[in-house]
């Protein structure tokens, strides 16, 4: 009995247990695991940065449309001088004084957009100016939308040095397609009106 009791406690003693070389195994196995995972997060995070300005960019171009036609007034989508975001202006009749203003457009559906991490206009596509809508010393880069439903040829490419997104005009409609990559890449001059519709 006694020699029994000895063995169960031999037995006890003796149960498998990690060394520490396998402990520190598992840790460098799990650091770089967790490593390549938070590389992964943070290019996720950046492209979606860039997709989202994207589509931003395209609603606030198809938007402007819109209400270009709908008040019978031109609209213009102003691109920031400093590369850091994008906004929706038009002119509006002062009620007191009468006189016609620039305004930004701020509403529900449209608010002036500031770019986020690295996110730039990449390359800038702008035709010359139709129907004397702006002034002849007016340098700023901008997408001008008229009640007709036109609007001035572009192509404006949106990124952060690894992920792009174009954004085209079409000058006959005034719609905006968004494209996945350069600019380069998107003919404007081959453009289906048909297909415009998305």
């Amino acid at each position: 009995m006694s020699s029994n009791h000895k063995s169960k406690i031999t037995s006890q003693k003796r149960a498998p247990a990690f060394t520490l070389t396998e402990i520190l195994l598992v840790v460098a196995i799990i650091a770089m695991v967790s490593g390549l995972g938070g590389t992964y997060c943070v290019g996720s995070y950046k492209r979606l940065q860039v997709e989202r300005a994207s589509r931003q960019f395209l609603l606030m171009a198809m938007y402007a449309r819109i209400m270009a036609i709908e008040k019978q007034r031109p609209y213009e989508l102003l691109l920031d001088a400093e590369n850091k975001g994008f906004l929706l202006m038009t002119t509006e009749a002062d009620p007191e004084g009468g006189q016609t203003e620039r305004v930004i457009v701020q509403d529900f559906y449209c608010r002036p957009v500031e770019f986020q991490g690295e996110v730039q206009f990449e390359d800038v596509r702008l035709e010359a100016v139709m129907n004397g809508t702006a002034d002849a010393g007016d340098s700023e880069q901008k997408i001008v939308f008229l009640p007709n439903g036109s609007a001035e040829s572009a192509v404006v490419q949106i990124g952060d040095g690894k992920t792009h997104y174009a954004i085209a005009v079409v000058a006959a409609t005034g719609k905006a397609t968004l494209y996945a990559g350069a600019a380069e890449d998107v003919k404007t001059g081959s453009l289906d009106l048909d297909v415009q519709d998305q």
